[in-house]
């Protein structure tokens, strides 16, 4: 992991997480059948991440170029708060969630993976990618994952952001069986 002087600090005050999703939530790999029909894997280590988050309060968004009815049935599995497909602008969608739910752009984490993203990144409070993204990107957030897209980079910036703000030993408890 790489992360800048001020990462834990920025990471401290999130309360949005916004993702990417190929390239970032999966491998960026696209598998389609002789129908048409697309196919994408998503890694459990990542969304067991995204659970935790989520169970510290934590809101989860999804900010995508792609309309994907998989993306669709993964983010109603996490139990997302916002699904944005098909976006040509992700800062645009992103500060639209923000105001959605009433928080400024600092208190959101925006992770991505390539110049598409960047925008977006720029928006947030933290900006975080993938050890696999190129390197524009990589040089441009505050925290990088040691882990490549779909491979449980998610998980590793998930703990990272909720060692920032003090919760992941509570959370380690509750599945442990260690909390009262």
């Amino acid at each position: 992991m790489r992360a800048t002087s001020d990462a834990v600090r920025r990471a401290a005050l999130v309360r949005l997480v916004a993702l990417d999703v190929d390239g970032t939530l999966t491998d960026g790999r696209l598998f389609i059948g002789p129908g048409g029909e697309a196919m994408k894997a998503f890694s459990v280590r990542d969304g067991f991440g995204l659970t935790l988050l989520r169970e510290a309060g934590v809101k989860l968004a999804v900010i995508t170029a792609r309309q994907s009815a998989i993306v669709e049935a993964r983010a109603a599995e996490l139990r997302f708060d916002a699904v944005r497909q098909a976006v040509k602008d992700k800062a645009a969608a992103l500060r639209e969630i923000c105001e959605r739910f009433g928080l400024a752009a600092r208190h959101a984490a925006y992770v991505g993976d390539d110049w598409p993203d960047l925008r977006a990144m720029a928006l947030a409070g933290l900006a975080a990618s993938v050890a696999d993204a190129p390197a524009a990107v990589r040089e441009r957030a505050h925290w990088v994952s040691r882990a490549a897209a779909g491979q449980g980079a998610v998980r590793e910036f998930a703990e990272f952001v909720l060692q920032s703000q003090q919760r992941l030993d509570a959370a380690l408890a509750r599945y442990a069986g260690d909390a009262p």
